[in-house]
Parts: structure tokens; sequence; C-alpha cells
């Protein structure tokens, strides 16, 4: 699990908003690779609603075999996003997924992904066995007999209402129809808002166990980040409508330093450069870095792994980052 959140922080950085996007997975398509190579390629992509822009220039590829974490404040631009991933939203820019255009060809789009909205709702009035003969019907890709394997890990029987499930159970039977689509990419917007700690961690659960393959990619919008960190493969965030970061936990954890040390040494320290955030709690001070420290400073403290918390408060709502990306 990530560590606590900081009590006290003084932002700050060298680099240009730009580069806080190099990736991992990619924010260009690779000159050895078509866009049919990724489940999903971005160049340039624009969201707005009328004057209002969502999401601006966003470049990156997803490929398969994925599980990606979009984390942001609320308003940054996470369900914007994935609206337009499935064609709900016009965008400005190229967009391909699955090797189709959201937009154009959403209902083949729709047969070959799953989706679960931020308000992810489902028939009151029907059984749970009614909705698998529904979806029968809507979804080419489904399997009911699937479906009543995934049922089975939870409490939830084939005759229960909807009406009659609380909301955890709600959104299990809601994976349980979803995962049973044989899909290569599953969105999911929020899946857990609302829910109980336990219910959280019982939806995640089925998720990994059941539906990711090393095939398969998940991609996640949260604001929950220390919940997701151990789930993840990859990370991209967005921050006022810009994709800020967009790398591998394996990359991240290269990239970013974290020092730990006495606060005897924090003024040295507070004014180094690359430096992101910087932060004191109890006896001991931590600055991360974005890329190694200066010889002198990493002397001055013992490296420790940053957290996903850690760098998504200094990537995100930071002025300083701020103010280069103008």
């Amino acid at each position: 699990m990530a560590r606590p959140a900081s009590q006290t922080e003084t932002p700050g950085s060298e680099r240009q908003g730009s580069e806080l996007g190099e990736p991992s997975m990619s924010t260009t398509t690779n000159d050895n690779k078509s866009m049919q190579d990724f489940l999903v390629s971005a160049q340039d992509l624009t969201l707005r609603y009328g004057s209002k822009t969502a999401l601006e220039r966003a470049s990156f590829t997803i490929p398969k075999g994925r599980v990606i974490g979009l984390l942001g404040h609320n308003g940054a631009g996470k369900t914007s996003l994935m609206k337009a991933l499935v064609g709900l939203l016009p965008a400005e820019g190229q967009l391909q997924v699955l090797g189709l255009s959201p937009r154009q060809q959403r209902g083949a789009l729709l047969e070959q992904l799953c989706y679960i909205p931020d308000v992810a709702v489902l028939p009151r009035w029907a059984r749970v066995d009614e909705l698998m003969t529904l979806m029968s019907g809507l979804q080419p890709r489904f399997s009911a007999e699937r479906a009543r394997t995934l049922l089975k890990r939870t409490s939830v029987g084939e005759k229960d209402k909807i009406k009659n499930l609380s909301k955890g159970m709600v959104t299990q039977v809601h994976l349980a129809l979803i995962a049973a689509i044989d899909a290569k990419l599953m969105i999911l917007d929020e899946p857990t808002l609302g829910l109980d700690v336990l219910s959280r961690k019982n939806f995640y659960e089925m998720l990994i166990d059941e539906w990711c393959d090393g095939e398969r990619t998940v991609l996640i919008s949260t604001h929950q980040v220390e919940e997701v960190e151990t789930l993840l493969s990859d990370v991209m965030m967005l921050d006022e409508g810009k994709l800020v970061l967009n790398i591998s936990l394996e990359d991240m954890d290269k990239r970013f330093i974290a020092l730990s040390h006495d606060p005897a040494t924090a003024e040295a320290i507070a004014s180094a450069h690359p430096l992101l955030r910087y932060r004191q709690q109890g006896g001991r001070s931590a600055a991360i870095f974005d890329g190694a420290p200066p010889a002198d400073i990493a002397a001055l403290g013992e490296r420790i792994r940053p957290s996903l918390v850690d760098l998504f408060m200094a990537l995100t709502r930071n002025p300083a980052l701020q103010a280069k990306n103008v």
C-alpha cells in the first residue's frame, strides 16, 4: 500500500511539462509498429464541451496485457477520455480503439470491449438471470456460462432481483456480466465509487483473478490511488486536461527517486534540482526527484521507493509545473 500523504510540502521542478509525459507505453506511435499493434492509439487527441477543453493534445498508445490506472483529480478529464474511447464524445486529432474509429464504427467497437461508466445502473425490476438472457441477445460475445461461474464468487443468486441487492452486490453483478464478454479491452470509470472498503477489495480481486490473463487490457479510472497501486502495470496521470505522465510502474521506479533524510539537511535538499516534491512527516523528511539528484545531495539521504500517491501529488495541481506548461 502507498504511504500516507505528507503533512507539509514544497513542490518544484526544472523539467518542462511536456517531459513529464515521457512514456513507457509511449506517448507517440512507434515507427516500428502500426496503429493496429496497439489496442488504443491517440495522436494530438483533444476533447471539448463547447468552449471548454476537457483534454488537450494528448498522444499515447495502449498495448495488450496491461492493467492501466487513469489517475486524476475530479475534473481532470478522465471521464471525458473514457467517453471518447467508447464513442460517446467527438474528438479532434487521431483516435483508434481496437483498430476502429470510436465514433464512426461504434457498433462494431462495442462488440469488442467492455465498459462500466462512472454511474453504473442495472434495471431494478430485473432478476440476475433475466439480465443474463438480455445480455445474450444484445452482445454476441457474451457467455452466460461464464457469467454464472463469476457469480459463484459472490453471494448473489441468479433469481435475486437487483432492487433487493446492496450497492456492492449490484457492482459485482455488473462486473460478472461485463467480464463474461470475450473482449480485449475493459474500460472502468470509477467502478467502485461509493462502495465500502470490503466491496472495493472484492471487486478488484474478482477483476484481476477472473479477467486479466496477460492478453487483455484493463483501463481503470480512479482517484483512489492507494487502493489500485498494487494492481497496476502502468499509470496515466491527467491534470487539468493534460496528460502529465504515461509510464509503466517498472520504469517509474527507475526514473523517480525519493530520498529519506534527517530534517537537518532539509535546506540543502529542498533547494536541489530536479526536485518534484518535498515533504516532512514525523521525524523524517523526504524529497522526490525526477531523475537522479546531484551526487552531493544523494549522499545526504537514503534512497527509497516513492509511492504512487507521492508522485500523484507532485505532478498534479502543482503550480510550478502548471506554470511551465503555459
